[in-house]
């Protein structure tokens, strides 16, 4: 099998397919005012998403991350599950979600081949909570979460976007929330964006000092496999759960990136804080694979060794909504 490789001798086995720039919640580090949804109409479709995620996996791709926006709000959201897992290679799909519908939909979602799911929490208090979301689902959303637990899922996930005024006191609440959970909590640093700098400014939190704290507390560091995210992941015998950090500020960051993004309008983007996007949705309205598979051969050897964040320069990204972190 040809290997879809960029000039760094890195290898792309994860593609991150956002489905919607909508979503319902209110962020205020994201979608402050709300999406703008005239991209909803223009969003990729089903069949073109078959195509797509099958060039990637003729191209070595074995996992696939539904994001959005929030994926839920594509009322095909089972389907594009259905056809992600069908395609010959891939090997795991999941799915990054708010959660507000996981009481409802789960069983679907596990029916139609969903492997693991990540749920974003940015407190578990349910007023700050509501304060950084526009929300009162916290119990709901928390419910949701322990049914997937039961239901077997190969991961379960919760994101935390650190905020230094929201939630940067809250590490005991969440080590709590996993002492007795098999769940995988991530801690994500707050990234700039062309649309948040002075939000960024105020509330950015390193996570490296809680990784010292962890380190301090008796966590442990593991190794990652060839399909994992980007987090530094810890564990400890105490606990059932497990804690991850995603530092993207921290050296070497992007040295073993394994990633490419596909937004909801069918552009490539080679990193999350890329200058510019390739259209590559021509190549989705046929079931030839070849062609699709020779552009993403070139453009991947567009990308840069790194990211441009500690030049505090985010590229053309203007909220995180655009291509699902």
């Amino acid at each position: 099998m040809t290997q879809l490789q960029d000039r760094f001798k890195r290898r792309f086995t994860y593609l991150r397919l956002s489905l919607t720039e909508s979503c319902n919640f209110r962020c205020d580090y994201c979608l402050p005012n709300g999406p703008d949804c005239s991209s909803r109409k223009h969003e990729i479709t089903l069949s073109e998403i078959r195509r797509l995620v099958t060039a990637f996996a003729e191209l070595g791709t074995t996992k696939i991350r539904l994001t959005g926006g929030e994926p839920c709000l594509r009322k095909d959201l089972t389907d594009i599950i259905a056809t992600c897992k069908e395609v010959p290679g891939i090997e795991k799909v999941a799915i990054t979600t708010n959660g507000y519908r996981l009481q409802r939909d789960l069983p679907a979602w596990r029916d139609a081949g969903l492997d693991a799911i990540n749920v974003s929490i940015d407190s578990l208090d349910p007023s700050t909570f509501h304060l950084i979301t526009g929300q009162n689902k916290l119990p709901q959303i928390i419910e949701g979460i322990d049914e997937a637990v039961a239901m077997d899922f190969a991961k379960v996930k919760v994101n935390t976007v650190l905020l230094k005024q929201y939630n940067g006191g809250e590490l005991p609440q969440f080590l709590d929330f996993i002492k007795d959970r098999n769940v995988a909590l991530r801690f994500i640093e707050l990234m700039r964006t062309s649309d948040n700098v002075d939000y960024y400014k105020k509330h950015h939190v390193s996570g490296q000092e809680i990784k010292q704290q962890l380190l301090n507390e008796g966590w442990v560091q593991r190794l990652k496999s060839h399909n994992d995210g980007p987090a530094q992941e810890f564990k400890h015998p105490d606990y059932a759960g497990q804690m991850g950090l995603i530092m993207p500020y921290s050296r070497d960051f992007c040295d073993d990136c394994n990633r490419l993004r596909v937004s909801s309008l069918g552009q490539l983007f080679l990193c999350l804080f890329t200058e510019q996007h390739q259209d590559i949705r021509q190549y989705l309205q046929t079931d030839d694979p070849e062609p699709l598979m020779n552009a993403l051969q070139r453009n991947v050897m567009l990308k840069k060794a790194t990211h441009g964040l500690h030049d505090e320069n985010s590229g053309a990204t203007r909220h995180l909504a655009m291509i699902g972190g």
